[in-house]
Parts: structure tokens; C-alpha cells; sequence
């Protein structure tokens, strides 16, 4: 395992066409189809940066910014944006593709995860080497979003 890692390295780009089951009485992608994407995306994320399983510790700050429609091509994108010990915070992004190749975001999530191995015990992950001043933002936004999530903890909700 190397010590360090790239944002890059971890990146995962899923793409869906929706279809009538993904589609909620509303017309619009079901929420919960989206989330079960998200949660995938984020996971091998998490995998590949750590090379071994992983498991979802919290899903926050999900944010559905338009709705997306049967037909719509949906792309998410997952990217590591912090990294502890045995964790990893995940932003996955997803948008809607027209058939130009434009895409509209429609969904922002943060979800963190931890390494296990064979048995569920956490183990230590790479570190996340920051190569842009984005990703250096990306970090010290996480890093407070990590303090609200220890916090919420501590107080119970």
C-alpha cells in the first residue's frame, strides 16, 4: 500500500439512464435510488484509496439542488476530500447530462467511511496528498465538517 494517494487516483465517474423504476410517483428520480447510487460511488471511492473494504459511517450534507426526469442521463462523480486515520470523507456529485454532453448539478453529497479488514477492524489508510489549491479548500471545509459530525455525536443528534 503507498503511503500517500492523490485525489486523483481515487476518482470513480458512474453513469445511469433513468429508467420508469427509478422514477418516484412524482415523475422524478426517487430520492432513495439516488442515495443507493451515492453510497455506491462513495464506497469504491473509499476502496480505492485505501485498497481494502470499507464501510459507511455517515451520510450528511445531501443536497438535491433540481430533480431529474425519466430518460435524463445521470453522472456521478466521487472524490476524496479528507482523510484520517482509518477514515475518509467522500463528496459525490451528481448532475444531469443533456445530450450535448452538458451537465446540470442536481444532488451534493458528503459521506465518510472507514477501512476494515477481514474481521471489521478499522485499519490505517493512506494519506491524501492535495495537489491544487481547490482540493486544499476541499480539506479545510472537511475537516469542519468532520468537527460538526464529532460534535453531533457527542451531543446525541
Amino acid at each position: 500500500m503507498k503511503e500517500f494517494k492523490t485525489v486523483e487516483e481515487s476518482m470513480v465517474e458512474q453513469v445511469h439512464l433513468l429508467m420508469p423504476a427509478h422514477i418516484n410517483g412524482s415523475g422524478r428520480l426517487f430520492g432513495g435510488q439516488l442515495l443507493e447510487w451515492i453510497d455506491v460511488v462513495g464506497a469504491i471511492t473509499a476502496r480505492r484509496h485505501s485498497e481494502c473494504n470499507t464501510t459507511t459511517v455517515a451520510i450528511d450534507n445531501l443536497q438535491f439542488k433540481a430533480g431529474a426526469f425519466i430518460n435524463d442521463t445521470i453522472v456521478l462523480i466521487g472524490k476524496l476530500t479528507y482523510v484520517g486515520n482509518t477514515s475518509m470523507e467522500v463528496r459525490v456529485d451528481t448532475y444531469s447530462e443533456d445530450l450535448s454532453g452538458i451537465r446540470r448539478p442536481i444532488n451534493r453529497a458528503y459521506l465518510v467511511y472507514v477501512a476494515i479488514d477481514k474481521d471489521g477492524t478499522p485499519v490505517k489508510v493512506p494519506s491524501l496528498k492535495l495537489m491544487t489549491e481547490r482540493e486544499r479548500a476541499e480539506w479545510n471545509s472537511a475537516v469542519k465538517r468532520n468537527d460538526l459530525r464529532k460534535l453531533r455525536r457527542k451531543e446525541g443528534f
